[in-house]
C-alpha cells in the first residue's frame, strides 16, 4: 500500500495544493481522465516534458493514490497508467478548472471598461 504523505488534520487546501503541485500533474491527470495511457503516449501528448520528470510526476501521483500503474508481464514490458477511484473523483475539479480558464481567457480578450 502506498504511503500517504499527509497527516490527519492537515489543511485541506494545502493537501490539494500539494497533490497537484508540479508543472505537469494537472496535465497528466487531464490526459488520464480521457482514458488509460502508456508512458510513450503521455510523452507524445506532453511533448515538452522530459522522460525523467514524467516518471517522477507519475510516481508521485501513484504514491498519492491518484494514478494506477499496471505492469504487464510480457516482452517488451508493457506499462499502462490510469486514474484510480480517487483520481476519477478529481475529474470534476479538472472540468471546473477548464471551464474557469475558458471564462478567464474570454474575459481577457474583452477591453477593460
Amino acid at each position: 500500500m502506498a504511503k500517504i504523505r499527509y497527516q490527519e488534520g492537515a489543511c485541506p487546501v494545502l493537501v490539494a495544493q500539494n497533490l497537484i503541485t508540479g508543472k505537469w500533474k494537472l496535465l497528466i491527470l487531464w490526459q488520464l481522465s480521457q482514458g488509460t495511457k502508456r508512458f510513450n503516449e503521455l510523452q507524445k501528448l506532453l511533448p515538452d516534458i522530459s522522460q525523467g520528470i514524467l516518471t517522477h510526476q507519475l510516481r508521485e501521483l501513484e504514491q498519492d493514490r491518484l494514478v494506477h500503474r499496471e505492469v504487464y508481464k510480457e516482452v517488451p514490458p508493457k506499462v499502462e497508467y490510469s486514474l484510480t477511484e480517487l483520481g476519477q473523483s478529481f475529474i470534476p475539479v479538472l472540468q471546473v478548472i477548464r471551464d474557469w480558464s475558458n471564462d478567464y481567457l474570454n474575459k481577457l480578450s474583452k477591453p477593460l471598461k
